[in-house]
Parts: C-alpha cells; structure tokens; sequence
C-alpha cells in the first residue's frame, strides 16, 4: 500500500472513530460515505461497496470498545437496555452480514440509504424533558426495544454497519432514553452487534484486512477521547450534531442512488 493511501485511510479512521466514541454510534454512517469517496477523489484505489462494508464491519467492532470503556463509570450504563437490545441485535445482525454476500452494490447501498434516511427523519422529531428523567429511573417497553434491534440488525448488517446510528434515534424517539445513557448504552449494543456482522463479512470473504487493520489502530486511538468530550458537550448539541451528520449522509446517498 502507498504510504498517502494509509494516511488517507488513516485519518478517515480517527475522524470516524472520534465522532463515534462522542455520539455514542459506531461511526459507520460516516465512515461508510467517506472510503466509499474520499479514496477515489484524491485518485487512490477506490473500494467497492462490498469491501467498505466489510471493512467498516472490523473496525466498528473496535471503535465501539473504546467508546464502552470510557462510558464504564457514571452511570450510564443500562444493563437491562443492553441485555435486551444487544441479544436481538446480534441475531439480526448476522443474518444481514451473511446475507449480504447475495445482494448486489445497487442493492447494498439502496439499504444504506434506507436506514440513514429514516434515522435523519427521527433526529429531527422533538424530543423534550429527556434528559429530566434520573437515570436511576429509566423504563422502556422491552419487548419492543428487542423487535425493532432485530430489525436494525438485519438492515445494519448488510450494509457492514452495526446500526448505532439508528438506534440512537430510535432509543430517543421511541423508548424515551435519556441522552447520555442512550450514547453510552448504543455503543455496549453496538459492539454486541458488530460482532455478528464481523463474523458474517468474513465469513463470506469481504473483508479487505490491511485497509481494515489501520482503520482499527485509528478507532482504538481516536474512540475514547472522543468519548471523554463527548461527556462535557450539551447534550442538545450532541443531539443537533449527530442529525445534521445523519442527514448530510442521507443526502449523499440518496443523492447517488438517484
């Protein structure tokens, strides 16, 4: 590999993985549109769609880790939340992964832009007195936490996500989960789910894995600190940054598909 393509691959790693360990997602609604294009544009090997989603698969199974260990004390934690969403998370996860060896890069990115939209449309429902709610307090519907992590899975797996950046909404919008406990139990679940699109993407052989082992050494590095500011940013601007990121991502590629 060129030493500007590992750089490049580099930086969209630390980038992905800061924002990642802030918002309390995996980062692959970032990273996805940013291997898919930035590689390319600066006249280096461009990936297909197939290798970005196995690639973002690895790497998402790393940045969540840092993220979850930074967020280990304080609280915010909740263990039920992620008992309950992680275990249908997983399944539906891998079955996405595995599957996805059977679609086309049409159909591929057609389901990223599926998900990206709808977690846009979510973002941006009013979500008020949230944050009132003590954590030691926190309810939600457990069943249907678990039906719809299933289906997030299965979506998320095809597309090499581990599909924290529909959670998020969804754990805001729908289970009524304050924010900083919904960023920090996102990425618990969301490494849960990465590993059944991990074993998925290889097991079907769409991991490119030196691209993929730089992405990993700029998550373990870049993940916790950004979960460390992640904690000291008004919540309603972690809110507000990560529905613009969303949206500017559905756009793109929607934009693409169109």
């Amino acid at each position: 590999m060129e030493l500007e393509f590992i750089i490049t691959i580099f930086l969209i790693g630390f980038i992905g993985s800061y924002i990642s360990g802030m918002l309390g997602i995996g980062g692959s609604i970032i990273k996805y549109p940013l291997l898919l294009y930035i590689p390319p544009l600066l006249g280096l090997s461009a990936f297909t769609a197939h290798e970005v989603s196995g690639i973002s698969a690895v790497q998402v199974f790393f940045a969540t880790i840092g993220g979850v260990l930074a967020y280990r004390k304080g609280g915010y934690l909740n263990k039920s939340l992620i008992a309950y969403m992680g275990a249908s998370i997983l399944v539906g996860s891998f079955i996405g992964g595995f599957g996805s060896k059977l679609m086309s890069e049409a159909g591929i990115n057609l389901i990223y832009g599926i998900l990206a939209l709808t977690a846009a449309v979510m973002m941006f429902i009013p979500k008020k007195g949230l944050d009132d709610i003590p954590l030691d307090q926190v309810t939600f519907n457990k069943w249907l936490a678990a039906v719809l992590s299933l289906i997030v899975g299965i979506g998320a797996g095809i597309v090499g996500a581990a599909g924290a950046f529909l959670l998020v909404p969804i754990m805001l919008v729908v289970l009524k989960i304050p924010t900083r406990m919904t960023i920090a139990s996102s990425l618990a679940i969301t490494f849960i789910s990465s590993i059944g699109a991990t074993v998925g993407k290889i097991t079907t052989g769409q991991v490119d894995y030196g691209p993929a082992a730089i992405m990993v050494v700029a998550s373990l590095i870049a993940s916790p600190l950004g979960a460390m500011a992640g904690k000291k940013v008004n919540t309603k601007l972690l809110q507000v940054i990560l529905a613009v990121l969303i949206l500017a991502t559905a756009i793109k590629i929607w934009l693409d598909i169109l």
